[in-house]
């Protein structure tokens, strides 16, 4: 049973959780692209450039993440990329619980924290660098 109890194998899975569920917001907004966003940052009175931004947070971080490539790196991005994305456009809904009493931003704050944790405890053995 020391496969079950495996700390790399752990930390495998939980990069490929958060790698593997943002990236495709990523795409979206590479398929979609970034006006919505632009306009969100004009409306907060910060320059529009930062928007493409997200292109970091949500596609190149991700994929770091994944592969374990300066995962923690990466996870700094995302956890950057989430306060943006949190402050920016679910500001409103940070003290609010859905109709089934969940939290309103619990997908931003698990995308946050997973990455916080990420960037704390590192790839593991399972990834193409220990950075």
């Amino acid at each position: 049973m020391t496969f079950m109890r495996n700390d790399d194998v752990g930390k495998l899975l939980l990069r490929l959780t958060l790698g593997l569920l943002m990236l495709p917001h990523g795409i979206g907004k590479l398929v979609g692209g970034v006006g919505g966003i632009q306009g969100m940052l004009a409306g907060a009175g910060l320059p529009e450039f930062l928007a493409f931004g997200v292109y970091l947070g949500e596609v190149i971080a991700p994929l770091m993440v994944i592969v374990g490539w300066y995962c923690g790196v990466g996870a700094v991005l995302i956890v950057i990329n989430m306060l943006f994305a949190i402050f920016l456009a679910h500001t409103h809904e940070i003290f609010q619980l859905t109709e089934h009493w969940g939290w309103a931003i619990e997908l931003q704050a698990f995308f946050l924290m997973t990455a916080v944790v990420l960037a704390l405890i590192g790839p593991g053995r399972l990834g193409l660098n220990r950075h």
